[in-house]
């Protein structure tokens, strides 16, 4: 049986929501080379563990073993997609987003506990997005790198050992990131208008995540061609000085973006240091999510000084969830709008995208 899923391929974490599902996936975007594991203790969960071999049509290496996601962020090794990266054409977005799929493919999520099917295949409507500056050009293009068959096999992860998946995504729906997070916010799980204003009217996002951030503009839903844009800067323009600086100042160091992002989430400004002293990193970060608040305000303004139509400008994505007390500040009497869950807007919208894809396809046919 088809699943419907909605997949955010994210440059900091890939993110999928499966139909009738509650809680979402996240992953990590990040991989690093994989080996034999000296296991002292397993993990407890798959998602801390991701050790794989990926097969696919689309890549330039194949049956490579790597770390994904969480067991990949601890290690020296890791690799976190860099600003010249195009997430369309990326072979390591691709590994993750793969194993992300397999890995949902799997699971059964029922009252409250997880079990993982016996399933060697499982298939796929997907609903995706990408950058305002890269749709244009690469839609059609990771389209056809996502369709096909592709195969994951779970090397040392707990509870999948030894497992093999092929992954048959039948349709992808790729959409514009900013875009598909204003449908979610705009309509019910049945695809019925919540917001009037929202869905009929003229509304400006600010998306912004790890690499990019997106303005589009929507009319009644419609993207408008000619004042819909995007900026090659995101959060990883501000977050890779932060690891410098406590490095230089603390000699301590982050393996990898994704380990100070979490350190951010939970609001965590104290580090260790070696020795029993510590450190609070506060001040570092609040000098740099300033400037980088300060920037977004300016872009946000620019943007509704030359199309003053725009009723409403929501700020969304990883890096609003972030930035928001800085951005408020920033803004002064301007007033922008957040939601709650913010980095989840998207891959929520990719998912109803698909969905009302797959209620379309199953009406014509009917008619037919």
């Amino acid at each position: 049986m088809m699943k419907l899923a909605g997949i955010d391929v994210g440059n900091d974490s890939i993110k999928i929501a499966l139909d009738g599902v509650r809680e979402p996936i996240v992953v990590p975007n990040v991989v690093a080379p994989g080996y034999e594991r000296h296991i002292l203790q397993e993990e407890d969960s798959p998602l801390k563990a991701l050790d794989v071999m990926v097969y696919s049509p689309r890549l330039n290496k194949n049956n490579q073993r790597y770390f994904v996601g969480l067991l990949a962020t601890e290690n020296e090794d890791s690799m976190e997609l860099e600003e010249t990266d195009n997430k369309a054409m990326s072979d390591q977005s691709l590994i993750v987003a793969l194993t992300a799929l397999a890995y949902a493919g799997l699971t059964n999520q029922a009252f409250g506990t997880s079990s993982y099917s016996t399933a060697d295949e499982v298939e796929f409507m997907i609903g995706t997005g990408l950058p305002v500056r890269t749709y244009a050009r690469f839609h059609k293009v990771f389209e056809e790198r996502l369709l096909g068959e592709h195969e994951v096999t779970f090397l040392s992860t707990p509870q999948l050992k030894g497992r093999k998946v092929k992954v048959n995504i039948r349709r992808a729906v790729v959409s514009i990131e900013g875009a598909a997070a204003l449908y979610q916010i705009a309509t019910y799980d049945n695809l019925q208008v919540k917001d009037e204003e929202l869905y009929y009217g003229c509304i400006g996002i600010c998306e912004m995540g790890a690499l990019t951030t997106d303005f589009p503009v929507l009319k009644r839903m419609s993207i408008d061609n000619q004042f819909s844009t995007g900026e090659q800067m995101g959060l990883a323009n501000y977050l890779d000085p932060i690891i410098r600086d406590v490095e230089d100042q603390f000699g301590y160091r982050f393996p990898s973006r994704a380990k100070l992002v979490q350190r951010l989430k939970n609001r965590d400004f104290v580090i260790q240091r070696i020795g029993e002293g510590q450190a609070d990193i506060k001040p570092i970060v609040d000098q740099y999510f300033s400037r980088a608040a300060t920037r977004i305000v300016e872009l946000i303004k620019k943007r509704w000084k030359k199309y003053p139509d725009i009723q409403c400008f929501y700020v969304i994505g990883g890096g609003a969830a972030a930035l928001k007390p800085y951005i408020l500040d920033a803004a002064g009497t301007i007033k922008l709008r957040f939601v709650e869950e913010s980095e989840l807007q998207n891959v929520y919208g990719y998912l109803k995208l698909a969905k009302s894809k797959a209620n379309q396809a199953s009406s014509a046919a009917t008619a037919g």
